[in-house]
């Protein structure tokens, strides 16, 4: 459930929001309520809800105030309420990311669609850091690698490689039989440094270069497969998924 905060300074208005719409049928619940600016951003920063549906009209701190103050605080998605005399007023908000404005009195319809925008930009957010957390930084990798000594100096060379040439086949024998030492060796002293067997860290790397492609438009799934060096589509598919949660084509919806 999506947590909601109401911040209006008329009662009637407010309580009116809050009990007679269905807000568990829209997937959110009801975490509190202010009724000035001023007691909004206390709310904000005490419940941290997900979504701050917002009077423009209020004492102390007008709506968009509030939310220009707030964010210095919390992260959270808003929806302005505002009488046709503000609209002109409520447009000047875009610069705060309003998701939407909604005239009053609120059309429950109307919020209902306002609500499920905001509930989809929120998961997919929450995709992209779930992706972003699972997917390996590379950049921090190369700081694992501290010691100047031969062993590491292998580890090394095989990761500026891998950045250079991760679309073709890369294997941990053919650069154990370039540097002169047994896989088995190689295997070790790179898990050792990284923290992670070399093919994770291949395939981790090749999916972070694929999201950058799929985010990008440009490219089908197929053609992104080929692109980042998996061997065919449906293995591309698999291994995507194992570190997404989610299958290539999934992702770009």
């Amino acid at each position: 459930m999506y947590r909601v905060l109401i911040v209006e300074d008329e009662d009637i208005i407010r309580k009116g929001i809050a009990y007679t719409m269905d807000w568990m049928g829209m997937g959110c619940t009801i975490v509190g309520e202010a009724a000035n600016g001023q007691e909004g951003i206390e709310k904000i920063e005490e419940l941290k809800p997900d979504i701050v549906l917002a009077d423009i009209m209020m004492p102390i701190y007008d709506g968009i105030e509030m939310i220009k103050r707030a964010k210095e605080v919390a992260s959270f998605k808003s929806i302005i309420l505002t009488s046709y005399a503000e609209f002109d007023y409520a447009k000047q908000a875009i610069e705060l990311d309003v998701s939407s404005y909604l005239m009053k009195p609120v059309d429950e319809e109307e919020l209902k669609k306002a609500i499920a925008k905001i509930i989809t930009e929120l998961e997919k957010e929450d995709k992209y850091e779930q992706i972003e957390k699972k997917s390996v930084k590379v950049e921090a990798m190369d700081t694992i690698f501290v010691k100047n000594n031969k062993d590491n100096e292998y580890v090394q060379q095989i990761l500026d490689y891998v950045k250079l040439h991760y679309a073709e086949k890369i294997s941990i024998e053919t650069f154990a039989d370039e540097m002169g030492v047994s896989a088995s060796y190689l295997s070790r002293k790179f898990k050792e440094a990284a923290g992670t067997s070399f093919l994770d860290f291949l395939n981790k790397y090749r999916v972070q270069q694929a999201i950058k492609l799929l985010e990008s438009g440009k490219y089908k799934v197929y053609e992104v497969s080929d692109l980042t060096g998996f061997s065919d589509y449906k293995h591309f598919n698999t291994v995507f998924k194992r570190y997404t949660d989610s299958s290539p084509s999934e992702f770009i919806k």
